[in-house]
């Protein structure tokens, strides 16, 4: 698993985001932080303390698209 940082436009304040490796997100911080380095911290910590195993299945970027092509 990720943990990512990210601000809006709307919302310019700093906040968390924990991913797996699929791209989906797990958890997100309700807090704000000042800086992307204290976001990135405490997601971290966060990560930590969650104690799980990623166990999702990347995507293939480079998959066939047959399944979308009509017969």
């Amino acid at each position: 698993m990720q943990v990512i940082a990210f601000a809006t436009a709307t919302r310019p304040e700093w906040r968390w985001r924990i991913v797996d490796y699929a791209g989906e997100m797990i958890e997100e911080s309700s807090t704000v932080f000042a800086t992307i380095s204290a976001a990135v911290g405490a997601g971290a910590e966060r990560l930590q303390k969650m104690d799980v195993v990623d166990r999702s299945v990347r995507v293939n970027p480079y998959r066939r698209n047959a399944h979308l092509r009509s017969r």
